[in-house]
């Protein structure tokens, strides 16, 4: 007989959705996010993770997304249009030993609460696997200045749980940036 206590899943505070990305060039970017499952305990969290590919056995040009369910993994999507980014851009090199564990880590701050009153302002977060380096980046609702304490929090945060060390910094961008940018790279709105 199992025992009662061991029956009861521990919900989260939000529903979270997978989302894949593998692009294929003879479909649009949007036909290329596939919305995988949603869940919304410790337990069903914990069940996905074990039965998908780590983060760096995807494929190069292979994308992660989690997010909060009714928010898609895209700047336009109604819940990041106004948002930003902090992005962790890694070292091809950094893909064995760091993808991994920083990728996990990002996600339990984010399902575990751990950007404290600031949870709310995160909408998700998505691993890239490129051939050049890979990028982690943490997706907030609002870039506004009214909104920078929790923006940094959420940030500085961040950067403690992945330990990424103080001679190392994080950016974050604007979403309007990083999509009218010209260059490969926008400009930071804030580092920590």
């Amino acid at each position: 007989e199992i025992q009662p206590e061991l029956m009861y899943k521990h919900p989260l505070n939000s529903t979270w959705t997978l989302w894949y990305f593998e692009n294929d060039k003879k479909k649009s970017w949007e036909e290329n996010q596939r919305e995988i499952i949603s869940f919304e305990t410790v337990e069903d969290f914990w069940s996905l993770y074990n039965h998908i590919k780590l983060a760096s056995e995807l494929r190069p040009g292979s994308d992660y997304s989690l997010f909060k369910k009714g928010i898609r993994p895209m700047w336009e999507d109604v819940g990041n249009i106004k948002g930003g980014r902090w992005l962790i851009s890694l070292d091809k090199k950094q893909r064995e030993h760091e993808l991994d564990s920083f990728w996990l880590e990002t996600l339990l701050c984010m399902i575990g609460e751990a950007f404290d009153d600031h949870g709310d302002e995160v909408c998700g977060a998505v691993v890239n696997i490129r051939n050049k380096g890979d990028k982690i980046a943490v997706w907030t609702s609002d870039a506004s200045r009214s909104k920078c304490d929790g923006v940094i929090a959420i940030g500085k945060k961040l950067k403690e749980r992945l330990r990424i060390g103080p001679k190392v910094q994080i950016g974050y961008q604007v979403h309007k940036d990083t999509m009218e940018k010209s260059s490969s790279v926008a400009r930071n709105m804030y580092t920590v």
